[in-house]
Formats: structure tokens, C-alpha cells, sequence
């Protein structure tokens, strides 16, 4: 068997590798430890505020050619909507900007922001009188679909209940849609995965027994034995 020592040398190498985070030389392995689930904590947190945030998502949209609207203040206040609908535990995968229930260049109802979550679709437009905020859940999604012409593309979103077309110039609707297909197939691959493939690393588990530990959860002596299995110790 290993000694105590052995064991935290080992988990201190596992923890340096999954953060980069070193020990310092007079920080005890407890104070190591307790640091790095704070930064892991916040590493999660900063990922998933990084696209919540109205101007990061209109941002977004710009690096990306995924479409501008009439003007930023407005697009900003577009994604404020969507920003104040997100849930607790929703992440902003990706989203774009468009023209909104699209049938030709004079009939349409003007930009909407878009954002695809890992939870559903949200599409919202803020007006000098009101507002609108539609939702699909992923759920009740049956297909996202690309049309385009020399000039204008149009993406139709196509649910159980009813079909929204969003139109964008050609180059963007393309873009806009290679995204949405890469996010959609990652949500899927995800869902049907096997469990074993879900894995986290040996020092994402050992940190997430940790956390159970902490809330009375598991009992010392468990947290333990799951570590040793973990180190294969």
C-alpha cells in the first residue's frame, strides 16, 4: 500500500497537470487542494459567463460572420433578452442574427438575436414599444434547414409546432448554419454517449468527490476509497 505522503504526491501531480496550478513551497496539500477546486470553480464559471453576457454574444456574432443587425446598440439589446431569460444552469452555445419569419427582402419581421443553449433555442427582439422572446426546446427540434440564393440564404428552424425562417445574406446563412450542425451533433454525440465515455479525468472525479465530501454527501472514509480506486492505489 501506499503511504499518505505517496498518495498526495501523486494526486498533487494529477491536479498540477488537469489545472497547471503548482504547489507553493510552504502551502500545505490541504491548502493545494482546497485552491485548486476554487479554481476549477471558477475556470466553469468564467466558460459558461463568457457567452451569457449581451455584448460578448453580439461580439460573438461579429468575429464570426454569424450576422450584424442594423446597428450594435440594438443587437446588444437584443441578446439583453436573451441574456435575462437564461437559466441558472443554461450555457450559450453559439448564436447569430437575422431576419426574423424571413419570406422576402420588404416581408419580414426585422432582426432577432438567436441563441442556441444546451437546453433550447431562444429567439428575441427588442422593440421601441415591447418585445418578443419565442423558445424551442432541442427536444421539440426536428430539423435545422439551409436554402440560399445568389444574394440571401434562408435557415429554417423546423419544430413540432410550427417552422421559423431566418434570413441572412448566402455567405452567412452558410456559416451560420456549419455552426449550428456542429453544436447540434455535439449536443447529440453527448446525449447518446455510453457512460464510460463521459468520464471526467482522475483529478476532475477526485475533485467532484471532494465536493460531495464538503457537502456531507459521502463520508470521509468514502471519499477516501473512491481517491484510492481513482489513483489506482
Amino acid at each position: 500500500m501506499f503511504s499518505n505522503d505517496k498518495k498526495q504526491m501523486k494526486l498533487e501531480k494529477l491536479y498540477t497537470k488537469a489545472t497547471g496550478l503548482t504547489r507553493e513551497p510552504n502551502e500545505t496539500f490541504e491548502q493545494f487542494e482546497a485552491r485548486v477546486k476554487a479554481k476549477d470553480v471558477e475556470v466553469k464559471n468564467t466558460s459558461q459567463q463568457k457567452l451569457n453576457a449581451a455584448e460578448a454574444m453580439y461580439q460573438y456574432c461579429i468575429d464570426n460572420n454569424y450576422g450584424q443587425g442594423l446597428s450594435r446598440k440594438w443587437g446588444i439589446k437584443h441578446f439583453m433578452l436573451i441574456e435575462q431569460s437564461l437559466q441558472s444552469d443554461e450555457e450559450t452555445l453559439m448564436c447569430f442574427i437575422g431576419l426574423h419569419n424571413y419570406i422576402s427582402t420588404t416581408k419580414h419581421n426585422n432582426n432577432f438575436a438567436y441563441a442556441i443553449t444546451n437546453k433550447r433555442i431562444i429567439m428575441a427582439q427588442q422593440k421601441m414599444m415591447g418585445q418578443t422572446v419565442q423558445t424551442v426546446l432541442l427536444d421539440n427540434l426536428n430539423d435545422i434547414t439551409l436554402n440560399t440564393g445568389p444574394i440571401f440564404g434562408v435557415l429554417t428552424i423546423d419544430t413540432i409546432k410550427e417552422k421559423f425562417n431566418v434570413g441572412v445574406n448566402s455567405p452567412t446563412a452558410q456559416s451560420i448554419n456549419n455552426k449550428v450542425h456542429e453544436i447540434l451533433h455535439s449536443l447529440q454525440k453527448t446525449e447518446n454517449a455510453p457512460v464510460q465515455m463521459q468520464s471526467s479525468s482522475s483529478a476532475d472525479e477526485i475533485l467532484k468527490y471532494k465536493n460531495l465530501l464538503d457537502m456531507g454527501a459521502i463520508t470521509q472514509e468514502e471519499f477516501e476509497q473512491k481517491k484510492s480506486e481513482l489513483l489506482g492505489i
